[in-house]
């Protein structure tokens, strides 16, 4: 099942790319100790962890919504023929995210809104698609919300050195300006409120301006963290980090606060990349967390 309802919402879960992305995980968690990942084996092989391989197990996926009578798309993974020097798994890579997206029903002109919970490169290449050389906007009829923290931050023209090196190179040029330039996106702060159902918040360090997707609906709650953590073992070690946070210790406090209300609330967490069912509901463990039931998609 790749699709379920919480509340008067549909969830659809459509995967672009299921793998490794080159990084062990002493790499990507550098503060997740060792012994812990052996630890937690039993659970996080396969869907998060390929020990033969020393390598981290990731999906990139984007959560297809329909709420109101909208078609909402949450964040749009990497896109084809995108110039990535720095990023080599995801250099001109090339896969039928539009055929998965068609196949759950979908045709880009139906798109009424876009969210990219952070402008980072495996989250809007999908923004735009290649057209007789030229990049335009893969949904022409939506807007695109993004936060304006992020969109000043990434914004070349001002200049910041992000942690991130040259891992978002080119991504800010092909994948935001041509839509920003069509007129579609808007820039939001503090909070954004979509529909009765949804509404954006601001959760920083990851970037200046991730946020979070908040789903309230009758009695079903559901959070869409995007990068607020990569991979299950954070639900155990959410003190720790990937090696891609631009202020750790903002990125750490907004991990445990949010965890700690999802836990309170039975709220579904739903990560950005997450494979196996793709999120968990959890509760707490002292300050860590345990899972206490994955959520209902199917494995992937």
């Amino acid at each position: 099942m790749r699709e379920i309802e919480l509340g008067e919402v549909t969830i659809t879960r459509v995967i672009e790319y299921y793998g490794s992305v080159g990084l062990s995980p002493g790499e990507f968690f550098p503060e997740i100790p060792a012994q812990s990942w052996r630890d937690h084996e039993s659970w996080l092989v396969p869907d998060f962890l390929d020990p033969a391989a020393d390598a981290c197990v990731c999906a990139i996926q984007t959560w297809l919504l329909r709420s109101e009578g909208r078609t909402i798309l949450v964040d749009t993974g990497v896109g084809n023929h995108k110039e990535r020097p720095n990023s080599p798994v995801w250099h001109h890579l090339q896969t039928d995210f539009l055929g998965n997206l068609a196949r759950a029903g979908v045709q880009p002109e139906d798109v009424d809104l876009v969210i990219n919970t952070h402008l980072h490169v495996d989250h809007v290449g999908w923004n735009t698609r290649l057209v007789d050389g030229e990049w335009v906007p893969t949904f022409p009829n939506a807007t695109y919300l993004m936060s304006r923290a992020d969109f000043d931050f990434w914004n070349p023209a001002d200049g910041h050195d992000p942690a991130l090196g040259g891992g978002n190179e080119n991504v800010f040029a092909d994948s935001v300006a041509p839509v920003h330039r069509a007129g579609q996106t808007q820039l939001w702060e503090d909070e954004h409120v979509i529909d009765g159902n949804l509404r954006l918040l601001p959760a920083p360090g990851h970037t200046p301006g991730s946020s979070v997707l908040s789903l309230a609906s009758g009695s079903d709650r559901a959070l869409f963290v995007g990068d607020m953590l990569h991979t299950a073992a954070q639900f155990v070690e959410p003190a720790a980090n990937s090696c891609f946070c631009e202020d750790p210790a903002a990125a750490r406090a907004t991990r445990q606060r949010l965890l700690g209300q999802a836990a309170d609330t039975n709220t579904l967490v739903l990560p950005a990349h997450l494979g196996g069912h793709g999120g968990a509901e959890i509760v707490r463990d002292g300050e860590k967390f345990a899972i206490k039931s994955w959520a209902p998609f199917a494995r992937i």
